[in-house]
């Protein structure tokens, strides 16, 4: 998993990434291709 500041670009790596609330922290996850994980902080 990658910790950034901005997701938008993270985003668009590929079309099936989905950005996320959940505890207060934005994640960026994917069902298909889980490699693209990424959390905001």
């Amino acid at each position: 998993m990658k910790v950034r500041n901005s997701l938008r670009s993270l985003k668009s790596r590929h079309r099936d990434c989905q950005v996320v609330r959940r505890k207060g922290r934005v994640y960026v996850i994917n069902k298909t291709n889980r490699r693209f994980k990424a959390r905001q902080g």
